[in-house]
């Protein structure tokens, strides 16, 4: 991102010099298309402009001047955004040319603030390996114990000697050392992290994975993530009916057009009894300004005041607009579809009154233009009309360019049939498309219902209109008005340039307005969906976005972000006028955060760790990264995204997509439930291989029931098996249903360890009671050492089959379908243990065992199927425990953790407060 090399001014002479080697105090070149070098003051501009999208969040290039900021007492609270005679080092001059004076470089530029910034931001390490620590350390406690027993019982029991006695203590201990368990563990973090790479989630470090399973909040950007990031017409709307766009549309057809006379008629709640012109003047379609006087994004925006004409007596209701009192009464049809023929009318103007260029199939790829006006033609195109053929039909004859002064553009055609009736061949047609506030008070009628034939032409109904706009400006949606005029042939000239005058000076009102464009960028369908799954799950899912207040509502609302609880928004000047206290208390209030800057974002994650909330957070600029570091799970976006935010994030979405999140908390489930899984059935089996030894002993045998290569085949081979099983398990039915796991919470509670305790001693009671029954038989050491083993290595099996499932039954059809390894497991291990059980030379000469009869695997099959049955009846007694009210979750502790209250570091008061102003 940074520049390599930079246009110096030194004794008197242009010189190019590496950016490295500037020093404050350097006067600096700029042109078209140059990467800043250092952060500058300005000091000779010419049309100079800078795309400072990943530094400041902006997503238009900024203008420059040189005219001094007012600040007030602390300079460095200016917010970035709005410091316009400064260029900053990594930013990208879009048009223009200037001189500036560097003031800062390296480490002292604003980028560089940044990366001291992520660097101060400490990451923890993730709860499983904490645990995974704490669990080695009292493992090693207890082999240390077991084994000092074992050689205690062989040397002053069974008289072995001291060596012999410390060979069996040594073979016990390392039967108990899990060995594999950090293996398993990796593995067990790899498979998630395949599978959500599938899914679009790409996980730079592996213990990240868990930490999306404890998640309680996720914070996400609106614009990509939640939404499409296109503009899409929502609604047209005319003087008798309402017709509705199916945003989500992927066939050509008039049919994504339908009427709706009952969508969006009414005011939002929060306005429905304020003037209309408040309405207007607070909704997005307004032109707002920033602190130092620059122009919003949306280059249609309203600047004038718009009253209705009886606004002064009482300010309209939200169905002041009736069938009895207005003129243009709404029809009662509704459900209906207009044909392309209409849609080609009634769009016309948006498509002729344009510059721009669909993208391929109407997509954004290959698409040229400005957002707003492109969703005009991506909608015609989707109802079916041919977009290419109408430019074509009815070339440009003259125009009257897009400016911002003046807030619309005007294009003159001659009239085609298709486009324009019959009623207008000996004229010139001007389709104006522009903001609805300069429009309105230029049009001398209405189209009825769209029509512009000249008996369905009626009066403008001005109140009418701006009550429409009032409407829909309160819903969030941006508004844009079609309007039409009919000329004399000589009216204008071919390639005439024509300035505003032509359309704002014709003596009196002229235009047709045919009808109201409704705009907005739509949620994701799929993430709709996704925020309920999260919030069944219990995870709140807050949405940051620097769009105004109104915009974010209702796309909260359609999101299902905005209910009872949270009805209300809070922007980022609130945010920046409240303590940190203050702050705690407001963040968990609210799940929309309108105008925020990404200073606002690193304060709300402080705030939620501050309160024992596990924060999720996304990103895509690089001043999002140090929030993005901050979070207990920072999310950037891969297709938007800087690689700066990348570097941050301890995830990637790969598709911006705010739905992948959610699938990978339900992975980030997945991998807590498994981990336990393997520790359920890991620890047992490696206990019971040394236990076994230790109280077969114990209990009277002359010899350990397992000889030392015994115990090192089952450990290895019930560690590369059985362990895998349970590493690769899916998600059991109903993982998204739970609340998130409590911080803290202990990996082996006290009920887990419950579990464990229970197959470690059936385990060895089958293993050593084995042994004692084919003894008592009559059997040889060689035979009852192979019954201990199988008898082990089965009921490992047992244990298995039943850990597979948390809290459901596996004697249930569940347990042959879903995870088809754990029967290639299986069927390995029993071959295995066949093959050695039976192949001479192995099996007497290498594993000091021999070959079994039927009733010794009658004696295997038995005690397999006790295992089972136990650790089934243990599960089925907590599931009683559970109904009768006694949850899970009082047997497993969680530790207590201090939340996160570490201070922001000294270096975000150099971005100043909030970037966009009321």
């Amino acid at each position: 991102m940074l520049s390599s090399d930079a246009l110096a001014i030194r004794d008197g002479k242009d010189v190019k010099v590496p950016a490295e080697e500037i020093v404050p105090g350097d006067v600096i070149k700029l042109s078209l298309g140059d990467r800043v070098p250092a952060d500058l003051r300005m000091c000779e501009v010419s049309n100079l402009a800078a795309l400072e999208a990943a530094l400041t969040g902006e997503a238009v290039p900024i203008d420059k001047t040189i005219d001094p900021i007012e600040t007030g007492a602390d300079p460095s609270q200016t917010p970035l955004g709005d410091r316009h005679n400064m260029c900053f080092s990594a930013t990208l001059i879009s048009s223009g040319a200037a001189l500036g004076v560097a003031v800062a470089t390296g480490d002292d530029t604003e980028i560089g603030t940044i990366n001291a910034l992520v660097n101060k931001v400490e990451k923890k390490k993730t709860n499983v390996l904490e645990q995974i620590d704490t669990v080695s350390k009292w493992l090693a406690v207890f082999i240390a114990i077991t084994a000092l027993a074992t050689w205690n019982v062989a040397f002053f029991i069974t008289d072995e000697s001291g060596m012999d006695a410390l060979s069996t203590a040594l073979v016990c201990a390392v039967a108990m050392i899990p060995e594999g368990l950090e293996a398993i563990v990796t593995m067990t973090y790899a498979w998630a992290v395949s599978n959500m790479a599938k899914q679009n989630a790409i996980i730079r470090a592996l213990p990240a994975v868990e930490t999306l399973g404890s998640v309680t909040t996720i914070c996400s950007d609106k614009t990509g993530t939640l939404t499409k990031n296109e503009m899409t017409l929502t609604a047209f709307v005319t003087s008798d009916k309402r017709y509705r766009f199916d945003v989500d549309a992927s066939e050509r057809k008039p049919t994504n057009f339908k009427v709706d006379n009952g969508f969006l008629s009414t005011r939002a709640d929060p306005s429905k009894y304020m003037k209309a012109s408040e309405v207007i003047k607070k909704g997005p379609s307004a032109q707002r300004k920033t602190l130092r006087g620059k122009k919003s994004s949306f280059g249609f925006g309203i600047t004038q005041s718009m009253h209705p004409t009886n606004e002064d007596e009482v300010a309209q209701a939200p169905n002041a607009t009736s069938q009895e009192d207005s003129p243009a009464a709404f029809s009662d049809v509704t459900g209906e579809s207009p044909d392309s023929v209409f849609l080609r009318k009634a769009l016309g103007g948006g498509i002729l009154c344009s510059k721009c260029s669909l993208g391929e199939n109407g997509g954004r790829k290959g698409e040229i233009g400005n957002p707003t006006e492109l969703s005009i033609l991506r909608a015609a195109y989707f109802g079916d009309v041919d977009v290419s053929a109408v430019k074509d039909s009815a070339p440009v004859i003259a125009e009257v360019p897009f400016s911002s002064e003046y807030k619309f553009m005007a294009t003159v055609h001659a009239p085609v049939e298709q486009n324009d009736g019959v009623d207008y061949n000996d004229k010139l047609i001007a389709h104006v498309k522009g903001a609805p506030d300069r429009m309105i008070p230029l049009c001398k009628y209405q189209a009825k219902n769209g029509s512009f034939k000249e008996e369905d032409l009626e009066p403008c109904d001005k109140d009418y209109w701006i009550e429409q706009i009032a409407i829909l400006s309160s819903h969030g949606l941006r508004v844009l008005a079609l309007t039409r005029g009919a000329l004399d042939k000589d009216a204008v000239k071919p390639g005439e340039q024509l300035g505003p005058e032509f359309v704002q000076e014709r003596g009196e009102p002229w235009l047709t307005i045919v009808g109201l464009c409704a705009i907005m960028d739509p949620p994701r369908p799929e993430c709709v969906d996704a925020i309920k799954i999260a919030h069944g799950a219990g995870v709140r899912v807050a949405m940051i976005t620097g769009d105004h207040k109104d915009t974010a509502l209702a796309i909260g609302g359609m999101l299902g972000l905005v209910d009872k609880q949270h009805s209300e928004a809070i922007t980022g000047p609130e945010l920046d006028a409240m303590t940190d206290e203050e702050l705690q208390v407001a963040a968990p209030k609210y799940n929309v955060f309108a105008r925020a800057s990404p200073q606002n974002k690193i304060r709300i994650v402080k705030a939620l760790q501050s309160i024992g909330e596990v924060c999720g957070m996304t990103g895509d600029g690089v001043n999002d990264a140090p929030a993005l570091k901050a979070a207990d799970m920072g999310v950037a976006m891969g297709k938007e995204g800087t690689d700066v935010a990348r570097e941050a994030s301890e995830m990637i979405l790969a598709d911006d997509n705010f739905a992948t999140i959610v699938s990978a908390v339900r992975e980030g489930r997945v991998v807590w439930d498994d981990l336990r899984k393997v520790l359920l059935v890991n620890t047992p089996i490696n206990n019971a291989q040394g236990m076994s030894v230790l109280f077969g002993l114990m209990l009277g045998l002359s010899e350990a029931p397992l000889s030392a290569i015994q115990v090192l085949y089952c450990n290895l081979i019930c560690a590369v098996t059985l362990g895998f099983v349970c590493a690769v398990e899916p998600a059991e039915d109903g993982i998204m249903d739970q609340p998130p796991r409590r911080v803290g919470k202990r990996l082996i509670g006290r009920f887990l360890l419950l579990r464990i305790a229970i197959g470690t001693i059936v385990l060895v009671a089958c293993t050593v009671g084995s042994v004692f029954w084919t003894d008592d038989m009559g059997y040889s050491l060689e035979e009852t050492r192979s019954q201990a083993l199988n008898t082990l290595s089965f009921g490992a099996i047992g244990v298995t089959m039943s850990a597979r499932f948390a809290r459901k039954s596996a004697f249930h059809c569940r347990t042959f379908v879903g995870n088809p390894i754990a029967w290639w497991s299986y069927a390995i291990m029993a071959l295995l243990q066949v093959f050695i059980t039976y192949t001479p030379g192995l099996n007497d000469a290498i594993f000091t065992m021999d070959a079994m009869d039927g009733k010794q695997w009658g004696i295997v099959v038995m005690f397999m199927f006790v295992v089972l049955v136990v650790m089934e009846t243990e599960k089925s007694i907590r599931g009683y425990i559970t109904d009768r009210q006694y949850y899970e979750e009082d047997w497993d502790e969680a530790d207590a953790v201090e939340p996160d209250t570490t201070p922001l570091p000294a270096e975000v008061s150099r971005f100043g407060k909030n970037e966009l102003a009321h």
